[in-house]
């Protein structure tokens, strides 16, 4: 790379430690606020800089990268999930992905927890009635919700997220299961106390609980779809702290409406901001803003990596995080 200060755009504002540092280090173009960048504004750099640091609501697609100028050599994703980017059209052009991988794990996990709690012992429901002033005291049959120990807890998905769920989920006492692409090392089933299973569909009709935590690809858009949904006993409860178009969200808004399901726990929606609005009308449901990896250390620690990336780019390097297929 030549010697002068690289090109670097950051579609939208991060953390102000990231920014000061990206700074330092690079001519860099920081996003106009905390909104995602206009089409025309992507348009307008990825023709102009060295380094895109895109976020998931960036839409890399073919068409943009057709525009880019050949000086453009690196997108630094900030995020770990990458199906925003067309990858393999990057690669064609000779433009490296790199992305945040590891930072989200523990954050996300905590939250799947969470989830699983909120739904389970309708702590929402809770708290509505203590804002509301509405607690008439304690009763023995009041706000009943159920046990989390010795459920069963089907993980859909068994990376790096995945693995630090059943290791949470096996403090609480809850049976970890799980159907991964590919089967794990037999000690590290046993590690996590965890059982396979080859064949989804037989998984998820003795779950308790299903918890969503896999990447959105091509192979798994609606892998939880409504044949498979019908499958659940009408007592389980799903969670999804990974993408929202793993899931049917209309099935599952339907099933939820008509009592075939228990509840549902959701950080993430099929179409972005704009979950199924018949969602919010279900006290068996948990909705949040997408805030699985909304912790102050996780987003630094997002930037810190899309700095060394840029940095070990900058020297003439592959980035240490660069992503090889558009799976993570």
């Amino acid at each position: 790379m030549p010697s002068q200060r690289l090109s670097v755009v950051v579609t939208r504002r991060l953390p102000e430690r990231v920014e000061a540092r990206l700074s330092e280090l690079f001519d860099v173009t920081l996003g106009p606020d905390d909104r995602p960048m206009s089409r025309e504004n992507l348009v307008q750099a990825v023709r102009n800089a060295d380094i895109l640091v895109p976020t998931l609501r960036d839409q890399i697609d073919q068409a943009l990268l057709a525009q880019a100028g050949p000086q453009l050599k690196l997108i630094a994703n900030y995020g770990a999930g990458v199906d925003h980017i067309d990858v393999a059209t990057c690669r064609q052009r000779g433009i490296l992905v790199s992305n945040t991988p590891d930072v989200v794990t523990e954050d996300t996990a905590d939250m799947t927890m969470a989830l699983i709690l909120a739904v389970t012992r309708r702590i929402p429901e809770g708290l509505a009635q203590m804002q509301a002033d509405d607690w008439e005291g304690w009763s023995p049959n009041a706000m009943l919700g159920g046990r989390i120990a010795g459920r069963r807890l089907g993980i859909l998905g068994m990376g790096r997220i995945g693995r630090a769920v059943a290791r949470r989920a096996s403090a609480f006492g809850m049976q970890v299961h799980y159907h991964n692409r590919h089967r794990l090392r037999a000690e590290i089933e046993e590690e996590y106390q965890a059982r396979y299973w080859e064949s989804l569909d037989q998984m998820i009709a003795r779950m308790d609980v299903v918890s969503v935590n896999c990447p959105h690809t091509p192979s798994t858009f609606h892998l939880l779809n409504a044949r498979r949904l019908k499958l659940m006993k009408p007592d389980a409860v799903v969670v999804n702290t990974s993408r929202g178009e793993v899931i049917d969200e209309n099935a599952l808004t339907r099933m939820l409406r008509a009592g075939e399901l228990a509840g549902a726990g959701l950080d993430v929606y099929q179409y972005g901001r704009d979950g199924n609005p018949r969602l919010r009308e279900l006290k068996n449901v948990v909705l949040l803003p997408h805030m699985g990896s909304a912790t102050r250390e996780g987003r630094i620690e997002m930037g810190e990596k899309v700095i060394i990336n840029i940095k070990t780019f900058a020297d003439g390097h592959r980035p240490p995080d660069q992503v090889l297929t558009g799976m993570v």
